[in-house]
């Protein structure tokens, strides 16, 4: 007996925004959505450019979701946001990049981003595991500062699923400590005896935010606001095999039974396809800042979804362990970026 196909007004009604799916989704869409837009506001309108509408979104959003009730019909487009959206946005973040501006740090420059990044991400993890860290929260802070801040943290989270509270500490402690170094390595890059390539390099390969990136290693001229800009979209590259590491790691590795069925994150192949777009067409500059506050909005609407999830008291009571793990990468990632610069005499 065939099953009974619907009719093409039926298939019509099931594809329509207005279908009972879309409009359960609609009130979180629109939640999420008012204040990514908002948090893009008040970084356009301060104009401090290091100000990353993501950190606005995820704090406004824990303002939310702790000084008033959230209201239960928001959750379904809360949980789209924190998972469809924020796959799209990675994906989209690829047209950030060409392999050519890769290729332009050459095999020593990618040496050292790639070395500085592994090292980082491993040592936070093994002193994370000895200071008695949650496994999900180490994973998460040690993605956020070996790779590109909060961008690396949520789309680590997508394989390490852990709690919306570590995903916020996380998004601190990368926002803290890359503050620290967005105002401290402009005063180090002459008792350090850095010229501006080397001084650029350091700062992309060791500062966490893009934006906190640019803001440091353009102090240090035009020459080294490129090298660092450049090494920060190596690192950003370094994401998408970095979280196919994972994923593969916790299957195979077995974590606990909810750890061996970690999805496999395939947006990330979206995002290698993104980039190889971008290196073989030339996209118009206004289509492309088009694109890049597209990407930022959706990105920071994942991260405003996290923050309508978190919940301040449990964020306290993860204690002060993760901070110092935090403290720990900061320093490593300093420390082991600049002994690389020397190893490879740049």
């Amino acid at each position: 007996m065939k099953p009974i196909q619907p009719t093409a007004e039926q298939r019509a009604h099931l594809s329509s925004p207005y279908s009972p799916a879309f409009t359960q989704l609609l009130p979180g869409l629109l939640l999420t959505a008012a204040v990514a837009m908002v948090a893009l506001t008040v970084r356009n309108l301060t104009g401090w450019t290091t100000l990353s509408p993501l950190i606005l979104s995820i704090v406004f959003g824990m303002l939310i979701r702790n000084l008033a009730p959230v209201p239960t019909a928001v959750e379904p487009g809360i949980g789209f946001s924190l998972k469809r959206i924020l796959r799209f946005g990675i994906v989209l973040l690829g047209l950030q990049v060409t392999a050519g501006q890769i290729l332009s740090l050459g095999g020593a420059g990618l040496a050292m981003v790639a070395l500085t990044l592994v090292t980082t991400f491993v040592a936070i993890r093994l002193v994370g595991r000895a200071m008695g860290v949650d496994k999900s929260l180490t994973d998460l802070i040690a993605a956020g500062t070996s790779v590109c801040g909060a961008s690396a943290v949520i789309a680590a989270n997508t394989v390490v699923r852990g709690k919306q509270e570590h995903v916020a500490y996380a998004v601190a402690c990368v926002t803290l400590f890359g503050s620290l170094s967005m105002l401290a390595y402009p005063l180090l890059a002459t008792p350090l005896g850095l010229d501006a390539r080397g001084y650029g390099l350091w700062t992309g390969s060791t500062i966490h935010e893009v934006a906190q990136v640019v803001a440091a290693a353009f102090q240090g001229g035009d020459v080294a606001g490129q090298f660092g800009t450049i090494s920060k979209l190596a690192r950003v590259v370094m994401l998408a095999p970095l979280i196919m590491t994972l994923a593969l790691a916790m299957r195979s590795g077995g974590e606990g039974p909810s750890k061996a069925s970690a999805p496999m994150p395939w947006f990330v192949l979206g995002f290698i396809g993104m980039m190889l777009v971008n290196s073989a067409v030339a996209i118009p500059a206004e289509v492309s800042q088009t694109l890049v506050t597209l990407t930022s909005f959706l990105l920071s609407m994942a991260l405003a979804a996290m923050g309508l999830q978190t919940d301040i008291r449990k964020l306290k009571a993860e204690g002060w362990r993760p901070l110092a793990l935090g403290a720990f990468g900061w320093l490593f990632i300093a420390v082991f970026g600049y002994a690389m610069l020397k190893l490879f005499a740049f």
